[in-house]
């Protein structure tokens, strides 16, 4: 209903344009690009400090932390798939042993 009245139609070209040209302005500012990057830069660098704390906090409780279960599920998946070759080769020897006649 709203999106067929011409005058929202109008309003929402509008704002859009406006929100363009305050972004391109922005994006053409130095200081604000600059200010961006710096945010980012200390963003990551606060999340790489958090996340070595929480390895220690995790680590002097003795908790896994999630590279430990990852180490674990990878661990885990080349047993099951070590387990299913050697079935698999199981399975094989009794059918051939099973094929065999029997000597009396």
């Amino acid at each position: 209903m709203l999106k067929n009245n011409p005058m929202m139609k109008m309003l929402v070209e509008t704002g859009e344009e406006r929100v363009g040209k305050l972004a391109q302005q922005l994006l053409s500012n130095e200081k604000f690009v600059a200010a961006v990057q710096s945010l980012v830069s200390r963003s990551l660098a606060a999340k790489g400090t958090l996340d070595s704390a929480l390895r220690t906090a995790l680590s002097a409780m003795n908790l896994p932390s999630t590279a430990d279960l990852e180490q674990l599920r990878s661990k885990v998946g080349d047993l099951e798939r070590l387990l299913a070759s050697v079935e698999g080769k199981v399975d094989t020897l009794v059918e051939h042993a099973s094929s065999k006649p029997k000597k009396k």
